[in-house]
């Protein structure tokens, strides 16, 4: 399934995974919102983990065409994610976003923690108030 992606840390635009994973391979890059997740701190990057009524903010990051495989590859690893692996830090899902630019809600890969870090973090982890990584204190 050839999908956008969610982004809300160290991918988004100006932040340092940016230029050394996107630079190059995207399409467009628009701001938009995740609904039914907030965002925690992690060591030096965040973990989205679904939470009904919750809200994160990040963009929406659509590949040029060419890109997508490599793309998709890069990121996983980046994520240290493998379908179906228990020692997963986050899982690859779809959910629906919103563009803020337009209202409009589209389908996107998102990279949400898996189960077990999600169950962490919801014990003990810094939750980010306002679901933005960027405006973090």
């Amino acid at each position: 399934m050839t999908l956008p992606f969610f982004v809300y840390g160290t991918l988004r635009p100006g932040e340092p995974n940016h230029d050394s994973f996107l630079r190059g391979r995207t399409h467009t890059e628009e701001p938009a919102r995740l609904t039914g997740a907030v965002l925690y701190d992690g060591p030096g990057y965040p973990y989205a983990v679904e939470e009904p009524g919750g809200m994160v903010t990040g963009d929406l990051i659509t590949p040029v065409p060419d890109a997508y495989d490599e793309l998709l590859t890069v990121l996983d690893r980046l994520e240290e994610y493998a379908p179906g692996n228990a020692r997963n830090l986050y899982e690859r899902v779809s959910r629906e976003v919103v563009r803020d630019t337009d209202g409009a809600a589209l389908r996107a890969w998102v990279y949400v923690a898996a189960p077990a870090v999600a169950a962490r973090l919801r014990m003990r982890g810094k939750l980010i108030e306002g679901g933005d990584w960027l405006a973090r204190g």
